[in-house]
């Protein structure tokens, strides 16, 4: 028998660099230092594909997209989380909420936060109220206090379509 809903959890890290785009949501937000990874390392939407990934037991997003396929080299993860997206479809279950939450010192995002969820909502053709999005700082302490990266924790409900 079909569950009628699935929940999932995803959790993705980064490390800053020099010479990349700081990309997180789908947004690109300024700053002197992006991410480092082999796509584009959005941490935010590689957190979220692990979510949807995870609900319906289809591995992870490195399962899908390895790193040691050079078509994914800077790879945008707007048409990853596309992609997961479609596979989800397939299996008959839709978004029905996310919440996810990003942990970083600086930039401060939150006035990104509104394009970050328009762009979240359009790949995954919902609305934005289905999207939430926060962020925290980790009050100076760890990797992230000393401003070395950001971490993405993202949670998805799912719910049957057919």
């Amino acid at each position: 028998m079909k569950e009628s809903f699935r929940t999932g959890f995803g959790f993705d890290v980064h490390a800053f660099a020099k010479d990349r785009k700081l990309i997180i949501g789908g947004v690109e937000i300024p700053n002197d230092k992006g991410l480092s990874g082999h796509s584009d390392a959005d941490v935010l939407l590689h957190a979220i594909c692990d979510a949807m990934l995870g609900a319906l037991s289809l591995g992870d997003i490195g399962t899908h997209f390895p790193d040691t396929e050079l078509r994914f080299k800077d790879a945008d993860s707007g048409e990853l989380l596309s992609t997961v997206y479609k596979m989800i479809l397939e299996k008959g279950y839709a978004l029905g909420n996310l919440d996810a939450m990003l942990a970083m010192e600086k930039p401060k995002i939150a006035s990104y936060i509104t394009a970050m969820k328009k762009k979240i909502s359009s790949i995954l053709d919902c609305s934005e109220d289905q999207v939430s999005i926060k962020a925290s700082t980790t009050e100076k302490l760890g990797f992230i206090g000393r401003e070395e990266g950001v971490t993405a924790f993202a949670s998805v409900l799912l719910k049957s379509i057919k």
